[in-house]
C-alpha cells in the first residue's frame, strides 16, 4: 500500500548574483541583446517532519575566484527559512558544478544525493578537456570523494523517489549527470529544474544554453520537465531573476531574497 503524498513547501534561496548579456545566455546568441543578468539559488524542501536542500552553493572565495558577487551566504539564507544547517539529514546536488557543489562543510551530517552518472563524469575522461572542466572546481569533487569514503553519499541511477511525493529524475545535458527534483506541493507537481533550464526563455523558447555536454539531452531534458511538472506555471528554472518577481516573498523582509515557490504566483497587473 503506497503512502499519501506528502504537500511539500519550497523555498528558493538567492545568495549572489552575476551581471550579464543575453547573448552569453544562449547558443548563437541573442538578436535583441542587452543586459540579463543571472542569479544563484538554493532551495529548500520542508515536509511535515523531513526537510531537504538541493544544492549547496559557493562560498566567497568561490566568488572572488569566478568574478561572481554574493548577496547573503548560503547558511545565513539556509538559516533564515528556521533550518538548522547542523542538523540537516539530506542534501540533493542536482549536479556537481562549482555553482551548486559548494560549501563543503555547512551541513555536516547530511547524506549527499547524487547521480552516479554525474559523478563518473567529473571524475572520468571527460575533465581531461579544460571546456568541459571548466564548470567545475577540483575542490568540490575531491571533497564529495571524501563524503563518499565516510559514507555520507548515496548514488542514484534515473529515477528515484526518496519520500512519497519527491522524486530525482536524471536529464543529462547541461553536465552529463544532472538530475532535476519533482516535490508534491498544495498547488500540485512543481519541478526545480535547476540548470535543465537556467532561464524560463530557454525552456519556453526552446533555445539552450551554451555551458553544454550533450545538445540533444538537453532539448529532450526540457521536454521531461514539462511533462513532470503540472503546468508551465509549476516549473522553477535554475538561476532566472523573474523566480524572485514572479513568486511571494516568504516575508516583508526577504522580498527579492527568498520566495515561496510552492504558492502560486503572483498576479501581474
Amino acid at each position: 500500500m503506497s503512502l499519501p503524498l506528502e504537500n511539500y513547501r519550497i523555498f528558493a534561496i538567492k545568495y549572489a548574483h552575476h551581471h550579464r548579456l543575453a547573448r552569453e545566455n544562449f547558443i548563437g546568441g541573442d538578436l535583441h541583446d542587452g543586459p540579463m543578468p543571472i542569479d544563484y539559488f538554493v532551495w529548500a524542501i520542508i515536509g511535515g517532519d523531513h526537510t531537504y536542500i538541493v544544492d549547496t552553493g559557493f562560498d566567497g572565495a568561490m566568488a572572488d575566484r569566478r568574478g561572481r558577487t554574493i548577496t547573503h551566504p548560503v547558511g545565513e539564507g539556509v538559516r533564515r527559512v528556521g533550518i538548522d544547517t547542523e542538523t540537516v539529514t539530506d542534501v540533493i546536488i542536482t549536479h556537481m558544478h562549482y555553482d551548486h557543489a559548494g560549501n563543503h562543510l555547512l551541513f555536516p551530517g547530511a547524506l549527499f544525493h547524487v547521480q552516479e552518472r554525474e559523478m563518473a563524469f567529473c571524475t572520468g575522461r571527460c575533465m581531461c578537456h579544460g571546456e568541459l572542466r571548466h564548470p567545475f572546481a577540483v575542490e568540490d569533487v575531491k571533497a564529495m570523494v571524501d563524503k563518499l569514503f565516510a559514507g555520507r553519499v548515496r548514488f542514484h541511477h534515473g529515477d528515484a523517489e526518496l519520500a512519497p511525493g519527491l522524486t530525482l529524475h536524471r536529464v543529462g545535458g547541461h553536465s552529463d549527470g544532472l538530475q532535476i527534483v519533482r516535490v508534491h506541493t498544495e498547488r500540485g507537481w512543481v519541478v526545480l529544474a535547476s540548470d535543465a533550464a537556467h532561464f524560463f526563455a530557454n525552456i519556453e523558447q526552446q533555445r539552450p544554453y551554451p555551458v553544454v555536454y550533450h545538445i540533444g539531452d538537453m532539448l529532450e531534458g526540457y521536454a521531461t520537465v514539462n511533462r513532470l511538472a503540472a503546468s508551465a506555471e509549476h516549473v522553477i528554472p535554475g538561476h532566472d531573476p523573474l523566480v524572485l518577481e514572479r513568486y511571494p516573498a516568504m516575508d516583508g523582509d526577504t522580498a527579492g531574497w527568498i520566495v515561496r515557490v510552492d504558492l502560486s504566483p503572483l498576479e501581474v497587473e
